[in-house]
C-alpha cells in the first residue's frame, strides 16, 4: 500500500517531469522519442528527482485529447523500463491508462481531473493501492483558460480539492496515499494563481492533506517578468516559486528542471532544520 510519509516526512520532495507528447507547453516533442525519454528520465533522476512524472497527453491550454490506446503507447514503455530504479507517476485521466502503467511498475496516479473526468478511475487506484494526486481544473484542458472566473479562487479551489479527497476516501483509496493540487494555470487567470500561491499554508490547514505545486515555466510567470512567450525564459521565476511554495507548506514540487529545484529544496531544508533547533 502506497503511502506518501516516506517521501514528505524529512521534508518536500522534486517531482521530474517527463513529457511524451509532440505538443506540451514547454518541451513538447523534445522527449517524444523513447530512446530520448529513456535517457532524460535518467538525468532526472541523477539531478535528484524524488519521483518521474510520465505523460503521454498535453494538458496544456487549448490541447486537445489522444485516445486511451495512443497516450497508453506513449507512456506505459517507459514507465517498464524505469520502473525499477524510481519511483513513477503516471499523468492520466484515464483509468484505462493509469491500469496499464500501474500494472507496469508505476506506483503513483497523477490525474488533473481529481478523479473526476473518468468514473473508473478512483476504482483503479482504490484497488491497485497506489498514490493519487487529484488536481483542481477549471473545466477541460481545451477550454480552461477561456475566462476563468471564480467568487473566491482560494475558497472555491479549496473546497474542489476537500470534495476530491472525500470522493477518493470513499472510493477506498487510503489517506497516506493522497495529495492534492490546487491546479496552478489550469482554469486560472493570473491573479487567481497568486492568489492561490500566497495562501498555500491556508490551503493545507482546510485539506489535511500534503499539497503539490506544479508552477514550473508557468505562463503567469512570464506574465509577471515580462519574458513573452518563451517558457525557457521562466527558469529564474520557477525557483523563486519553488522557495515560496516550499517555505508555506508544499510537500511536493513538480517541475521540468530538477537540478535548480533540489537545490533550493536542499536550502529550504537547511534552513529549516537550523531554524528549529534554534540559534
Amino acid at each position: 500500500m502506497f503511502t506518501w510519509k516516506p517521501l514528505i516526512d524529512g521534508g518536500a520532495s522534486v517531482m521530474g517531469i517527463l513529457n511524451v507528447t509532440p505538443d506540451s507547453f514547454s518541451d513538447g516533442g523534445r522527449w517524444f522519442d523513447p530512446e530520448l525519454a529513456l535517457d532524460h528520465a535518467l538525468t532526472l533522476l541523477k539531478d535528484g528527482a524524488d519521483v518521474i512524472d510520465i505523460g503521454g497527453e498535453s494538458t496544456r491550454p487549448g490541447a486537445l485529447p489522444v485516445s486511451e490506446e495512443e497516450e497508453a503507447a506513449r507512456v506505459v514503455p517507459l514507465v517498464a523500463a524505469i520502473a525499477g530504479s524510481a519511483i513513477v507517476s503516471v499523468d492520466t485521466m484515464k483509468a484505462s491508462v493509469a491500469l496499464a502503467a500501474i500494472e507496469a511498475g508505476a506506483q503513483i496516479v497523477n490525474d488533473v481531473s481529481g478523479g473526476r473526468h473518468d468514473p473508473e478511475m478512483l476504482r483503479v487506484v482504490a484497488e491497485s493501492g497506489v498514490g493519487f494526486i487529484a488536481m483542481h481544473m477549471q473545466g477541460e484542458p481545451r477550454t480552461m483558460q477561456l475566462e476563468p472566473h471564480y467568487s473566491n479562487v482560494v475558497r472555491e479551489v479549496t473546497a474542489h480539492l476537500v470534495e476530491s479527497r472525500n470522493s477518493a476516501l470513499n472510493a477506498g483509496v487510503s489517506e497516506d496515499a493522497i495529495m492534492l493540487d490546487p491546479g496552478i494555470g489550469f482554469g486560472k487567470s493570473l491573479q487567481h494563481n497568486l492568489s492561490l500561491l500566497a495562501h498555500i499554508e491556508d490551503i493545507c490547514a482546510a485539506t489535511s492533506s500534503p499539497i503539490l505545486i506544479g508552477a514550473s515555466r508557468k505562463s503567469f510567470i512570464g506574465s509577471i517578468q515580462k519574458t513573452g512567450s518563451d517558457a525557457m525564459m521562466r527558469e529564474d521565476g520557477t525557483t523563486a516559486t519553488t522557495v515560496w511554495a516550499l517555505e508555506h507548506g508544499a510537500s511536493m514540487v513538480r517541475v521540468h528542471n530538477v537540478a535548480d529545484a533540489h537545490r533550493a529544496v536542499e536550502i529550504v531544508r537547511s534552513l529549516s532544520m537550523t531554524k528549529s533547533v534554534g540559534a
